[in-house]
């Protein structure tokens, strides 16, 4: 009985022990940690203000910019389009918002606006690619070869450009014959949609590309479809230039970014990834000038962008000047 007693007595110290060890030690802490607690929280909540601060106050000087870019618009690209007549070509996740836009931009530029050509998310699936591969055979005009290589997305936009394109300004604005049923054929085929009137043929097009990169197993070869068409739109035309925002459509499976990295395609079409920006929109102007001019760049903030905006043309000296 004694023993017993003496062992509970024993245990009953050892977790009075306990407790009171615990209750001092927490008291000691208590204070310290919550202190150490409030100032980093404290300070988070200074840095996060600043940092809204700041993030209001590039807002602000962008809306600014946007607005001054923007009221000049129509003095910066007046004429530098003039006689030249321009396609539109819309991707499906495309903006409406930034088409409209450009569109309107074009207009102040003197460029005309044939029409419209809306393609559909079946077009860039490539368990579509034998059905594109079978039109593109069977619409083509007579004589017209595809090389042994090409890809069924090569030989639809070789089609479709001599379709809504030409390189002779004297044909703008008349369809070509030899392709009448072409936008017809891929238009049943459920493969694009129409506006406007793009069989009567364009010098030059703006291919607005998917807002937000391709995902999945079949991602690059979306990607890859699209840049095989513009490809094509810029061989059958005097050029051709691709917009979408950057980072999304300069990132790994935007369409910006496999044309950017196609060595082949980048050399003879431009990319422009600032559509969303007032100044962007001057650059696509710019660019479709400089492929008139028979060159291409790569515009805007993204990656694969070395400038903003393609060099200002340089004016010839008047004879006066030279001789001076």
């Amino acid at each position: 009985m004694i023993d017993f007693r003496y062992h509970l007595v024993s245990i009953v110290a050892i977790f009075l022990a306990l407790a009171v060890g615990i209750v001092m030690g927490t008291t000691l802490l208590q204070s310290p940690a919550i202190e150490s607690a409030l100032r980093t929280s404290n300070q988070m909540t200074q840095d996060n203000t600043s940092l809204r601060a700041q993030l209001d106050a590039l807002r602000g000087r962008e809306a600014g910019s946007d607005s001054f870019v923007a009221a000049l618009t129509a003095q910066r690209v007046a004429g530098e389009l003039t006689g030249q007549h321009v396609v539109l070509i819309e991707a499906p996740g495309s903006s409406t918002t930034y088409r409209e836009a450009e569109q309107q931009v074009l207009a102040q530029a003197g460029a005309l606006i044939t029409g419209r050509v809306l393609l559909d998310e079946k077009f860039a699936d490539p368990k579509q690619s034998g059905v594109i591969d079978g039109l593109a055979n069977s619409l083509k005009p007579e004589g017209m070869t595809f090389p042994a290589a090409a890809t069924p997305y090569v030989k639809a936009g070789a089609v479709l450009a001599a379709t809504v394109l030409t390189t002779d300004p004297a044909q703008a604005s008349t369809a070509n014959p030899a392709t009448a049923a072409v936008l017809g054929g891929f238009e049943e085929g459920g493969f694009l949609s129409i506006e406007g009137d793009p069989n009567k043929r364009a010098t030059l097009a703006v291919m607005f590309a998917p807002e937000k990169p391709y995902e999945g197993e079949n991602a690059e070869a979306q990607a890859a479809a699209l840049v095989r068409l513009a490809g094509g739109l810029d061989a059958g035309g005097k050029g051709t230039v691709v917009t979408a925002t950057a980072p999304t459509a300069a990132a790994s499976g935007g369409v910006i970014s496999a044309l950017r990295d196609d060595s082949e395609v980048a050399k003879r079409v431009s990319t422009v990834d600032t559509p969303d920006m007032a100044a962007g929109r001057i650059v696509i102007v710019d660019a479709l000038r400089e492929q008139l001019s028979g060159r291409a760049g790569h515009y805007g903030i993204g990656t694969g962008a070395p400038t903003f905006q393609p060099a200002a043309p340089t004016a010839t000296p008047s004879p006066t000047q030279s001789g001076s």
